[in-house]
């Protein structure tokens, strides 16, 4: 690797980071802190290492030529390998008079054996920051390697919270009570529900078409390709048949079955394989049964994607299965998809998500006004509760709204937009 090419590179990203315009998000980072942060592409990665370095530029803490940027997805630095990542330090210092950079690593997954280099910094005392588009870099050899010398922090796209700040819409405090308000809240959040959270789509009238790019983008590159995928008509079936069943659990077995079905051969490890490279890349995820054992809880869950704008890309006239997607994806935001955090429910009764540690139970439909839907959305909950005494319970709805009592629970029915407005 030529160091004129690194020294190139280093001057244009600090040019460029100067004069990039940002929508702040409401991020935090410790000051003597290091981090990896990971998440899937275009949540947003890069663009709060660029926040965190133009506020500590605004703050007169360092200046641009303070932070050593690199982006590994330039095409002329993709071919370095981690014995020559020393190289980035060296040719820095030559530019800066031997001065102690910000460092700023953005897809380093691209590099086998970058963990050393990344812990190497770290014993060293430089203030890093690292982003990956997959998920192994929070798997336990990494962790170890790094020993704790980092934080680890998943990114996801934008909140609906984020999404009307970015269109500038600043909510009062009664906002809810406030008619004109309130439509432009409902009027916004139907396209944020049926598009996403992905920033550049935000301003675009073809979303779908950049959406579309960005799956082909994630599906071509990081799985097929990453992974030397050939049978790729196999996997492109799978995800289709994911998106199709989302808000019911689906068995490896079935799913095996139906892309069999359709001509391809595969086995049931390559099947696995499939799917865990859908969760690698942040594509997919997985929610338990409450009740099945731990041996049973990843043959067996429901599987949904992580925005709803890849939902949607798969999908026409899906709002039952966008609703479901949208609140599960800020149940994980919120508590982690750790195997003991959120879960549904299935033994006797169905609960659509369930959250031990806050003896939470939510159901998700689109309406309850039907008598026979609503009997059976209030009873499940009552009979979970029975059993788990739960503390709070909620209907999550299109745009119904009003509280249930009976069996000593209230059960809130809430509107969607309200509900993530509130717990986003």
């Amino acid at each position: 690797m030529e160091k004129r090419i690194i020294k190139a590179i280093i001057a244009e990203r600090q040019q460029e980071i100067s004069k990039i315009q940002l929508v702040e998000r409401p991020i935090y980072f410790e000051e003597q802190a290091n981090y990896v942060l990971v998440g899937i592409r275009r949540a947003g990665k890069s663009y709060q290492m660029y926040q965190d370095i133009q506020n500590l530029v605004r703050l007169g803490k360092v200046t641009f030529e303070d932070c050593l940027y690199i982006n590994f997805e330039d095409e002329r630095i993709s071919s370095i390998e981690a014995s020559e990542l020393g190289l980035l330090l060296e040719c820095y210092a030559e530019m800066y008079d031997n001065r102690k950079p910000l460092i700023y690593l953005d897809e380093i997954q691209n590099i086998d054996g970058w963990e050393k280099f990344a812990r190497r910094l770290a014993d060293s005392k430089y203030r890093v920051f690292i982003t990956g588009s997959n998920a192994r870099m929070l798997s336990r050899d990494i962790a170890t390697t790094l020993g704790g010398r980092y934080i680890m922090r998943e990114v996801f796209p934008f909140s609906f919270a984020e999404y009307l700040t970015f269109h500038q819409i600043h909510l009062k405090a009664n906002w809810e009570f406030e008619p004109e308000q309130r439509l432009e809240v409902i009027k916004q959040f139907n396209t944020y529900f049926h598009f996403g959270g992905f920033a550049e789509t935000f301003s675009l009238i073809d979303k779908r078409e950049w959406i579309n790019s960005l799956y082909q983008k994630i599906l071509l590159g990081d799985i097929i390709a990453r992974n030397e995928i050939r049978n790729s008509a196999a996997i492109r079936l799978l995800a289709k048949k994911l998106a199709e069943s989302v808000m019911q659990p689906t068995t490896q077995t079935r799913l095996l079955h139906i892309v069999k079905s359709s001509g391809s051969g595969i086995s049931r490890n390559t099947l696995a394989d499939y799917l865990t490279y859908m969760n690698d890349v942040y594509l997919t995820f997985n929610i338990p049964n409450f009740t099945d054992s731990v041996a049973e809880r990843m043959s067996s869950c429901k599987r949904y994607f992580y925005d709803n704008g890849l939902l949607s890309n798969f999908l026409i006239n899906a709002e039952t299965k966008l609703l479901e997607n949208i609140v599960a994806v800020n149940l994980i935001e919120r508590y982690g998809k750790e195997e003991d955090r959120v879960f549904f429910y299935n033994k006797g009764i169905e609960v659509d998500f369930y959250i031990p540690d806050e003896g939470m139970a939510i159901q998700v439909s689109y309406s309850i006004d039907d008598p026979i839907t609503r009997e059976q959305e209030v009873r499940a909950l009552y009979k979970m509760s029975e059993v788990f005494g739960l503390k709070k319970t909620f209907i999550i709805t299109w745009d119904e709204e009003r509280t249930i009592s009976g069996n000593e629970l209230d059960i809130e029915v809430v509107p969607v937009w309200k509900w993530l407005l509130r717990y986003c």
